[in-house]
């Protein structure tokens, strides 16, 4: 079965329903909670995702949204290994590192984001909820 990680910015399109990405973010949620695939994520999603969406609904709001969603995502970890990898990897952004190292330890296949450019050095495929879909 695939894993997917999925970056920060496709959970935000699919929990602030942000267009036009949300329709094929949603599809892959639907793929997940029918166990068609694995979606993975790491914490730092959680909390970023949390910190954003609080500034523009209820901090009850926004906890429901996660909750739902951690029903349909496994939470990967963040290490002192993953850090330790970030911090001397080729990546510009820390965050980015991060994220892509836990997407390696957590034996995912498939990067999600909108960002490609942000994983130019990523050893396992990066595309677009959309671009996964159509393969």
């Amino acid at each position: 079965m695939s894993r997917l990680f999925l970056d920060t910015n496709v959970i935000l399109d699919l929990l602030a329903h942000r267009d036009p990405h949300f329709d094929s973010i949603a599809r892959l949620a639907t793929l997940a909670d029918q166990k068609k695939l694995v979606l993975v994520s790491s914490p730092l999603s959680f909390t970023t995702v949390d910190f954003i969406l609080n500034k523009y609904e209820s901090e009850e709001s926004v906890r429901t949204k996660l909750r739902k969603f951690k029903i349909i995502c496994e939470v990967c970890e963040v290490n002192e290994e993953t850090v330790e990898k970030g911090l001397n990897s080729s990546f510009k952004d820390f965050e980015d590192s991060v994220q892509y190292y836990s997407a390696l330890q957590a034996n995912c296949s498939v990067i999600i984001t909108r960002n490609g450019k942000d994983f130019k050095h990523s050893n396992i495929p990066v595309m677009t909820a959309g671009e996964y879909l159509k393969r």
